[in-house]
């Protein structure tokens, strides 16, 4: 991209931004009506009619009855859609919306729509049209949540969902890009005022970004950052799948046993080598096994942090205790967390899907 966050994007910047997905059979645009994602399916459809045969470009937009202008939005990218030679479908979500962690749910929301929409029509990815600055938002949201090394490293240019893939080919342009290449090609877009809603809290931070600007905290050094982080994780990843491997933590507990019956899958770590490991590791461990056997969801990483202190206390406990079982065969430390239970026994963690929770009239 070119140094001047301002300047209309080349037809040869444009290639470079979807070259990758040249052998895809079929991509699904998501367009809102935008600036952002109108000048996605612009510069998609740009690119695909500089091929003799590229993929099939089909543009969704998902309604999702918050607003009444979104219908006549819907029509009005149906509109630049079909002057541009693509087909166009509106989605909408349907239902009681929530009163609490509405842009959550609707972004959930649109989601499983995308993906049951290219699923039926036979696209590999869906594009989205997240940008440079949506980048260094994601960044500021997740830094004053808390999130961990994974979390901080934002959005990634391609990632699965629901057997789709997630395609964010402007990740690394800026807004005023987008708008200044719309205004050369005179093409207009939709305004939506919630982008400046302040009961939200994205806008509350998109507000303070030229503040941050000024003191050199602006999109590019922010959305700088979110790659370096990216890049951090993804190699403390490789040491987890390494330790993974040295203590085989995973136990072939489905096999059947002699007589037809079936062991209960687990994971085990041996608790003098797993204390050995960086505090990071351990963390990301632990993280895998609870997720991988746990039948409530994701845990969080706060939970697991307290349950990793639990773990190492009970470890590192005066020798003459150590991390075994007393004489009684009881545990040292059980506990459940995000459905699965994490017991320390015998020199191992042991981790297992906890027992259903029984609900109050099977009491």
């Amino acid at each position: 991209m070119p140094d001047d966050d301002n300047s209309p994007i080349s037809a040869r910047a444009a290639k470079q931004l979807f070259a990758g997905l040249k052998a895809a059979p079929a991509l699904m645009l998501a367009v809102s009506g935008g600036p952002d994602s109108v000048a996605l399916m612009w510069l998609a459809a740009r690119w695909q009619r500089s091929f003799s045969r590229g993929p099939r470009l089909l543009v969704v937009t998902v309604d999702h009855g918050l607003r009444p202008e979104a219908a006549r939005e819907a029509r009005e990218v149906k509109r630049l859609a079909t002057a541009l030679g693509l087909t166009h479908r509106t989605l909408r979500w349907r239902g009681t919306k929530p009163k609490t962690g509405l842009p959550a749910a609707a972004r959930e929301a649109r989601y499983r729509l995308l993906a049951q929409a290219a699923r039926a029509a036979g696209a590999s990815h869906v594009l989205t049209a997240h940008t440079r600055d949506d980048q260094a938002e994601t960044l500021l949201m997740r830094l004053l949540r808390g999130s961990g090394l994974a979390g901080l490293s934002a959005m990634a240019r391609l990632t699965e969902r629901d057997g789709i893939v997630l395609a964010r080919p402007l990740l690394d342009v800026p807004k005023a890009q987008l708008i200044a290449t719309l205004k050369r090609a005179k093409i207009s877009f939709a305004d939506d005022p919630t982008n400046r809603d302040t009961a939200f809290t994205r806008p509350r931070l998109r507000a303070l970004l030229p503040q941050l600007a000024a003191e050199g905290g602006d999109s590019r050094s922010l959305a700088r950052l979110a790659t370096r982080l990216s890049r951090a994780n993804a190699a403390v990843e490789v040491l987890v799948d390494g330790a993974e491997r040295f203590l085989r933590l995973r136990d072939r507990g489905d096999a059947p046993q002699a007589g037809g019956r079936s062991v209960e899958a687990q994971t085990f770590f041996e608790a003098e080598a797993f204390a050995l490991l960086p505090e990071e590791v351990r963390l990301r461990l632990l993280l895998r096994a609870v997720n991988a056997l746990g039948h409530e969801g994701p845990a969080e990483l706060g939970k697991v942090e307290t349950l990793l202190a639990a773990l190492d206390q009970a470890i590192n406990q005066p020798a003459a205790a150590g991390p075994r079982a007393p004489a009684n065969g009881r545990a040292i430390l059980k506990q459940t967390l995000a459905g699965a239970l994490i017991s320390l026994a015998g020199g191992r963690i042991h981790i297992r899907p906890a027992p259903a929770r029984r609900s109050p009239k099977d009491l």
